[in-house]
């Protein structure tokens, strides 16, 4: 990691969201624009729920399906 890299490879393409990528979310109520990582556990038609630690459901949030998901409740 010493170039710079970023250790994630995020899917930004909300038309290709499946159950287990990786994305980049945000919830601008509590932290503005700050980017948190989180795993998809649901994708639907017009929301997904993500979560930072897959392994605890009760971690889940439900964003919208965007490039860059948006958690409005936390």
């Amino acid at each position: 990691m010493d170039d710079g890299s970023c250790p994630f490879e995020f899917n930004f393409d909300p038309a290709t969201f499946k159950v287990g990528d990786t994305v980049s979310y945000r919830v601008p109520a509590q932290f503005q624009d700050f980017p948190f990582v989180g795993v998809l556990l649901e994708v639907h038609e017009d929301y997904v729920i993500v979560s930072s630690n897959p392994k605890d459901p009760s971690e889940s949030m439900r964003a919208t399906r965007e490039s860059r998901p948006t958690v409005t409740e936390v």
